[in-house]
């Protein structure tokens, strides 16, 4: 029944593609034509490729309904941006801003190192720039408090002279001065302290945040700061630099970087397809039909890009590397194509020919492309938008190159292979015979003889390396001791892609984005080594109309204040609360009712402006909602980071009052959140598709149970020896993983269609010739694949370099299973056959 059901479909599909392959062979010029001209006109839509990139690193990697955006939109609404108070710890956005990171391997705070600061900060606060005719300074744009810029503080602390510093005993991790009580938890790095003392510091931080209220004029002055810090060399002190703009700029430079890698790469593809098709017979040679395979994969990329472009669809950096992965993939058809056409008949007509190639081809192509194709497009479900857009684009590249593998390539397949029927030369397309004349000389049958077949099979003469997986590769694998090694080899496999599956660490590290050697790698280098102790100030806002006059509510808020403290990524010795500071103002007054409460509490804020901020009236003077802060700390790693979040949110659900918990970072934050689940949500989803469309197309079920044993087994070693190759789980390895469900099918799909079509009877030779028709191709299209990517291994950038590693694995382990264990482990299920 499961057999009647399976060829219900199998040979309506192979009966379709005889008479495409018919239809294809007897019109081969319109095939090889037209899809040219739709080449043409599609590619048009790259001239609006400039319009429809979008690099934004936000909108790309990080969900895009992803909690922390709601939470931003909240207190953006009730707490806003005041302009002539300006507050770092207040800030609902990242700011505008530019800082350096001054560092020693011993002391920052001595003479000589805070000399060579106060310099350049100097030059930084006095450097000019030309904006509309009008010269400006860190002065005229600066964020103000009170009419004057903010403050650095500590060069406040040693009053902007170095020497001052051996005169003051600088506490640690706040320092009460003449000017107040400050925290330098951001601005002293690798402080060591005794008793709040501090000894010694290897870095100082220094911000200057610019107003947001006119940010042409900002981002003018952010560039010259780039372009100062560049150029200036300090005595003794290294300096590193960024800026709020830093991070989004390098990362737009990135994709400029690939460009010379595209040339590179088909040059090599091109080079090992033209290889790999080299015949010595000059008849029989591929030389142009590999040439045009290349091609077909380049008008695919230019068709289907341009296609989406015209429809509006962005382009977005992660898809730069579709066209190497297309290259390989569309190569790889090809191999295929030319392994079934080469097994036909040489005495049969063109288009029969080309009719049985297509019937015998289609099943195997079709599999692989419809699984990819399936693979990416739910993928698409990705809440990050550059998974999105990537899956988008290859999936329908993929798609077009499979419709141009069929035609355009079935096409020229045809034509060369009149040609051929003609007997004429592969380069000079004169008649040429199929024997050596007498008396000619060896040279000439070299070079002017060819049309050579297997006279007992009327097919064309078996590659060498054909013969290779037949005779010898396949007899040795199905030795019962060869066997025995393989599942050995396979256990270990297992055992170390599992430890590995235990080490992978979470979500992308934004300071990767931008390419090895900018400046800002530096930065982030010296800032996760010297200020990864302390975390953000997160703001707990109360998102209800709560009356802090009653006592009980007061109590319920302190409560819930009380258990954000004992969270062990919150610092307890700092909190900053409005409401605890009004009550030791009105500690003797009464603030017990709701009029006493608000007229004693605008007293308090007319002599603390600054928590106006932290309150928000509405037109009736009632306080719609108000907000505190925690410190963090203890969050180096991405795993606290993520576990930081999490408690934070959960402790503030668990509040009877409603809370909000946000800062600016958790935007980035949120990617950790969802990044495991949704991963493992569409490698589930995505594989249990392909097992069905396995079960409908590869004509035995326990078959179709072993490709998806595959998949699976592929995806564990992937996910396992990516961590122990340094690649966290992110927006990029989750494209890359999606990906690796595609090639995982292709592999297993072509072997376990080749064993359950074999005619053999025992199972040994059902691999054996399973390995004998699909074992060169199947090598081909890896090594294809994996010379496509290649070039991508010396990118300076971690988004390509990645995806290099992520292929390599791919198909290094689809390509193991495809030729190795799979065929093994088939012929322990003797039920394994089609009839």
């Amino acid at each position: 029944m499961a057999k009647f059901r399976t060829d219900c479909i199998e040979k309506p599909i192979r009966m379709c593609f005889r008479i495409i392959g018919h239809f294809i062979g007897t019109h081969p010029w319109w095939f090889f034509i037209i899809p040219v001209i739709i080449s043409t006109a599609l590619g048009s839509g790259f001239y609006f490729l400039e319009d429809r990139t979008s690099n934004d690193i936000e909108e790309e990697f990080t969900p895009l309904e992803g909690p922390a955006k709601m939470e931003r939109k909240f207190i953006q609404e009730y707490f806003p941006q005041n302009e002539f108070m300006f507050s770092s710890l207040r800030l609902n956005t990242d700011g505008i801003y530019a800082c350096f990171i001054a560092t020693s391997k011993t002391n920052i705070l001595t003479v000589p190192h805070l000399e060579d600061i106060l310099v350049l900060d100097s030059k930084v606060r006095n450097m000019t720039v030309e904006f509309e005719d009008e010269l400006l300074q860190y002065v005229d744009i600066c964020a103000t408090v009170n009419g004057s810029c903010s403050f650095n503080a500590i060069l406040n602390i040693i009053d902007y002279n170095a020497s001052n510093v051996d005169l003051i005993n600088l506490t640690f991790p706040t320092h009460t001065s003449t000017s107040g009580r400050v925290s330098l938890r951001s601005t002293l790095g690798s402080v060591k302290i005794n008793n709040s003392i501090v000894q010694s510091a290897k870095a100082i931080q220094l911000f200057y945040y610019l107003t947001e209220f006119n940010q042409s004029r900002s981002v003018l002055w952010l560039a010259e700061f780039i372009k100062l810090l560049s150029e200036e060399s300090t005595n003794v002190t290294e300096v590193s630099y960024s800026t709020s703009m830093s991070r989004q700029w390098e990362f737009e430079k990135v994709p400029k970087s690939i460009v010379p890698l595209f040339s590179i790469t088909y040059t090599i593809t091109m080079s090992f397809t033209i290889v790999s098709c080299l015949r010595l017979d000059n008849v029989r040679n591929k030389v142009w039909v590999a040439t045009i395979g290349v091609f077909s994969t380049g008008l695919a990329v230019l068709s289907s890009f341009g296609m989406l472009l015209l429809m509006g669809a962005k382009f977005v950096m992660t898809v730069s590397t579709c066209p190497f992965l297309i290259l390989g993939i569309g190569i790889d058809d090809m191999f295929i194509m030319i392994s079934c056409w080469q097994k036909t008949n040489v005495h049969d007509s063109v288009v029969d020919r080309l009719a049985d190639t297509y019937q015998d081809a289609a099943i195997s192509i079709s599999i692989t492309t419809i699984t990819d194709v399936l693979a990416l497009y739910l993928g698409y479900s990705s809440p990050f938008r550059s998974v999105q857009t990537f899956c988008l684009y290859a999936g329908t590249a993929i798609l077009f190159c499979y419709i141009y593998n069929i035609i355009f390539l079935g096409a020229f397949l045809a034509l060369n292979g009149q040609r051929e029927t003609s007997n004429r030369h592969w380069f000079t397309c004169v008649k040429i015979p199929v024997d050596c004349p007498p008396g000619k000389s060896r040279r000439y049958a070299i070079c002017c003889v060819g049309g050579a077949y297997d006279h007992d099979t009327g097919t064309e003469e078996e590659q060498p390396i054909s013969g290779f997986f037949g005779k010898y590769y396949g007899p040795f694998l199905t030795q019962k001791w060869t066997k025995v090694s393989i599942v050995v080899l396979y256990a270990g496999y297992l055992a170390v892609s599992f430890y590995g599956c235990f080490e992978l660490k979470e979500g992308i590290d934004l300071g990767n984005l931008a390419s090895d050697d900018s400046y800002i790698s530096k930065y982030y280098k010296d800032k996760s080594t010297h200020f990864s102790h302390y975390g953000p100030n997160v703001m707990v806002a109360v998102n209800e109309p709560l009356a802090y006059w009653e006592e009980d509510q007061r109590k319920t808020l302190s409560s819930c204040i009380t258990d954000f403290k004992k969270l062990a990524y919150v610092d307890k010795n700092f909190f900053l609360s409005w409401l605890d500071s009004f009550q030791v103002f009105a500690n003797d007054l009464d603030i017990n009712s709701e009029n006493t409460f608000k007229r004693n509490l605008l007293h308090f804020l007319e002599k603390r402006p600054m928590t106006w901020q932290d309150i928000n009236f509405d037109a009736d003077n009632k306080i719609c909602s108000s907000r505190f802060f925690l410190q963090t700390q203890n969050i180096s790693t991405t795993k606290q980071q993520k576990d930081m979040l999490i408690s934070l949110r959960k402790t503030a659900k668990k509040c009877p009052i409603a809370l909000v918990v946000y800062h600016p970072s958790f935007i980035y934050l949120d990617q950790y959140t969802v990044i495991v689940d949704n991963t493992i949500q569409t490698i589930v989803v995505a594989t249990v598709l392909m097992l069905a469309i396995s079960l409908l197309l590869i004509p035995n079920p326990l078959c179709s149970l072993w490709v998806a044993f595959s998949i699976g087994s592929v995806i564990v070693g992937v996910v396992g020896f990516m961590a122990l190759w340094d690649v966290s789980l992110d927006s990029i390895s989750m494209i890359n993983l999606i990906i690796c469900i595609g090639f995982s099918v292709n592999f297993s799909a072509h072997v376990s269609y080749a064993f359950v079509s074999s005619t053999k009877a025992d199972s040994n030779e059902k691999a054996v010739d399973a390995l004998a028709h699909l074992g060169f191709p199947i090598v081909q299209g890896a090594v294809s694949t994996l010379l496509g990517v290649l070039a991508l291994s010396f990118s300076e950038n971690y988004i390509f370099r990645t995806f290099f590693k992520l292929i390599f694995l791919v198909i290094m382990f689809g390509l193991v299973h495809g030729v190795a264990f799979l065929p093994v482990f088939l012929t322990f299920v003797g039920m394994c056959r089609n009839g």
